[in-house]
């Protein structure tokens, strides 16, 4: 969207990102100084990430120790927010404090975030798969798949191996008069993610469940998937 904003209609794309619960802005993805001679796809590059926490904001990503990770781009965890107007419970208490120990609130979103300071949301924690002690964004492995000029959608959830803890399935609906082979759509994805987070098996499927503001129903498609048997299970 942002590519197609600019090179059709001249207009920049800011991206920012919030929640309710941030009041509602947290990042906003204005470029530094350094960055305005970038080539224009390593510009994109940046511009397609969540931003820099604004002022008044502190972002930092956790493993699952509840140590912070690195800001290398690259390491990911569980993103959290803390500042003076983030919201510390819900409406009567209910669930009491949301804040741990440092002040932290827990947004629920899996990112990254680089040596500049910008956040990169890769996933839900709830829908991170979670494979032989590493992660899986599935929101990556549906991007990519959403390449093949036979996809309409796209979702990825994980199912339960028993040697790899989970491993990705991959749901498809094809386009219209479209067939494509799981080989086929394993192949095109090959390259583009590392392989060791490729699907192990894919099912085409007429729809897909989405909530009313579109989102898809992820929690619907695990339970409609939990007995799913992966090609590579051994058990």
């Amino acid at each position: 969207m942002i590519e197609k904003f600019e090179s059709l209609f001249g207009a920049y794309l800011i991206h920012a990102w919030g929640m309710s619960e941030t009041s509602p802005l947290a990042s906003i993805g204005t470029l530094l100084d350094k960055h305005q001679d970038l080539p224009l796809q390593q510009r994109f590059d940046l511009q397609v990430k969540q931003g820099r926490a604004i002022f008044g904001v502190d972002i930092e990503i956790f493993g699952a120790d509840g140590q912070p990770l690195p800001h290398d781009g690259v390491a990911f965890g569980d993103l959290k927010a803390r500042g003076p107007w983030v919201a510390a419970g819900y409406y009567r208490a209910e669930g009491g404090s949301v804040l741990d120990a440092d002040g932290w609130f827990p947004t629920g979103d899996v990112a990254t975030l680089d040596p500049d300071g910008f956040v990169q949301i890769t996933d839900r924690s709830k829908d991170v798969i979670k494979s032989g002690g590493e992660w899986i964004s599935s929101i990556e492995l549906e991007n990519v798949a959403m390449g093949h000029p036979a996809v309409q959608e796209a979702a990825v959830i994980g199912v339960a191996h028993s040697r790899w803890q989970e491993r990705p399935l991959l749901l498809i609906v094809p386009k219209a008069g479209q067939q494509p082979t799981a080989a086929e759509l394993l192949a095109f994805m090959e390259g583009k993610v590392a392989k060791w987070c490729l699907p192990d098996d894919v099912v085409l499927v007429d729809a897909l469940p989405h909530t009313a503001t579109g989102k898809l129903q992820k929690l619907q498609l695990r339970e409609r998937f939990r007995n799913h048997r992966l090609p590579t299970d051994p058990a």
